[in-house]
């Protein structure tokens, strides 16, 4: 993903409600929020809302979506999985082809079928951003909201919001994934303590460089898995490939105090050893760490602790902070 202008969508960059705050770029997908829309949609939100269910959930309509519609979506399928072999993690590339999705925009329901036997979870259609207790409580009960919506030709590299693509081929083939399913609905469960603690920020940032921006280590070197680089071309090949970023191994506390970018490239990607660690690590007492971090500074994008384990130890002048 390249830069991007943020005063296109100034909303989604400064208002609080927006967390993590959503990415445009100016030459690849970059569609990133969980949850994020205000109680009433934002008017320059995408997506018709007129239509939406209690739970901000809407009908898909498979059978609006236009031939041309279609084609888009496999052209942007073929792009995209073309780049992933020896950078996407091998249950990443399994799962996305057990779905047979690569001929069209693929109906939900179906795919629910086979995630429902696998993990349990479903997918739910949505008209785009939805709040954040909406958010959390469809991850909390293992449904996953995915945007009707498909971009237009003219913004195949080039998208404000998480449409379709983003959010099916970039994070339903790790709902595949049983400990990373789990993990999932366990994050979710901590929204409401999280809202009610007033540290939705925190919590956002899990969300920020685990879901969207993970690595993990396999026996083959670093992997992505994360929707937000694996749904865009160029951040794919950035993640791993270039010198510039970081690259530190997982501690919770530490990502939960990590500020991120949202109008360039990640300066910092976390690696995990695997789904496991995770998981375990959102099982723990959020309210304390919530107190905790409270009193700590916050670690810059590019910042690097003593106490950090670097797998690689970005170029691009970043040096030791001290922040600690």
């Amino acid at each position: 993903m390249n830069r991007f202008q943020a005063e296109k969508t100034p909303s989604l960059v400064t208002d609080p409600h927006f967390s993590p705050a959503e990415r445009q770029n100016g030459n690849d997908s970059a569609q990133l929020a969980p949850s994020c829309a205000p109680k009433a949609p934002a008017p320059n939100l995408r997506g018709d809302y007129s239509h939406t269910h209690d739970d901000y959930t809407v009908d898909q309509n498979w059978e609006k979506y236009s031939a041309a519609e279609h084609a888009l979506w496999r052209e942007l399928y073929q792009r995209q999985s073309a780049i992933l072999p020896g950078m996407a993690a091998d249950d990443f590339i399994a799962n996305l082809a057990r779905m047979n999705a690569q001929d069209g925009i693929p109906k939900f329901d179906k795919i629910s079928e086979q995630l429902f036997a696998a993990t349990g979870w479903r997918l739910v259609a949505v008209p785009g951003l939805v709040p954040d207790d909406a958010f959390f409580n469809h991850l909390a009960n293992r449904r996953f909201p995915v945007t009707v919506w498909l971009r237009k030709p003219e913004e195949i590299d080039y998208l404000v919001e998480p449409d379709v693509f983003h959010d099916f081929f970039g994070h339903v083939p790790m709902l595949f994934d049983p400990v990373f399913a789990d993990y999932l609905a366990a994050y979710g469960a901590k929204g409401p303590e999280a809202i009610k603690h007033g540290s939705l920020k925190q919590l956002a940032r899990l969300y920020w460089y685990m879901v969207e921006f993970g690595l993990i280590k396999t026996t083959d070197g670093l992997r992505a898995y994360g929707a937000g680089m694996l749904s865009s071309k160029s951040e794919t090949l950035y993640c791993l490939s270039d010198p510039r970023p970081n690259r530190i191994g997982f501690a919770l506390e530490r990502v939960m105090r990590t500020d991120y970018k949202i109008d360039d490239f990640q300066k910092t990607y976390f690696v995990l050893e695997s789904y496991q660690q995770l998981f375990e690590a959102t099982l723990q007492d959020f309210e304390n760490l919530y107190t905790r971090l409270a009193s700590l500074p916050v670690i810059p994008p590019a910042g690097v602790l003593d106490s950090d384990r670097v797998y690689h130890f970005g170029n691009e002048g970043y040096a030791f902070d001290g922040t600690g």
